[in-house]
């Protein structure tokens, strides 16, 4: 089977199975969506979740988080990963979106990693969540079951990133994200994936090398 044929085959079935896919980051605004991105690198969205939500009642604006003081904002977050440096990371990050983006999010990928604690990630998250921009975002799971699947033979997220844009439509990019990502954290786990389960078994590469 070639690559092209298995883009066909797999975003056949996610159009057909799974229309409307979304993040499971709980998020009112493109502000709040940031933060909560910011929060779950190498950290559980049911761990951002957990704390979202009183984090975003105490400092609801970019306006609001940037006159806060580390003390302030620390308690909020020192239960996810690296909490020191995420404090850090979106005080910075409200403060320059309010001294150099008039206190709204900026909705190119460039503008958003010119901001603390914001790498390409993240920046491709918000841009395809809010504004529907046809880039994908590569992460742990995405970049685990591109390449499990035979989408990708890359070494680095930028690789696959490039390599699933090739293959994917414009129109298909801001859901294929959130495909890719459920069906990694869900079926195609790290460890002792599910493949009973997967649809795609039958074909898939990486089937032999378990």
């Amino acid at each position: 089977m070639t690559r092209k044929e298995r883009f066909t085959r797999i975003l056949d079935w996610f159009q057909e199975n799974d229309p409307a896919p979304t993040t499971e980051l709980i998020y009112k605004t493109p502000f709040q969506l940031l933060v909560a991105v910011m929060l779950s690198a190498q950290c559980t969205d049911k761990r951002v979740n957990a704390v979202a939500p009183a984090l975003f009642e105490a400092f609801p604006t970019p306006q609001a988080l940037a006159s806060a003081t580390f003390d302030e904002v620390y308690p909020y977050v020192k239960s996810v990963s690296y909490p020191n440096s995420k404090t850090s990371h979106i005080i910075s990050a409200a403060q320059m979106i309010v001294n150099d983006f008039g206190g709204e999010v900026p909705s190119r990928t460039d503008q958003l990693m010119s901001l603390p604690g914001v790498g390409r990630k993240t920046a491709n998250v918000v841009t395809s969540v809010i504004w529907s921009k046809p880039v994908i975002a590569v992460d742990t799971h995405v970049f685990r079951v591109a390449r499990r699947l035979g989408l990708s033979s890359g070494k680095t997220p930028l690789a696959v990133e490039e390599d699933l844009e090739a293959g994917i439509p414009e129109n298909l990019r801001s859901r294929s994200h959130h495909w890719l990502l459920l069906h990694g954290r869900y079926i195609c786990t790290s460890r002792s994936p599910k493949c009973g389960k997967c649809l795609f078994a039958s074909w898939c590469p990486s089937k032999e090398e378990k």
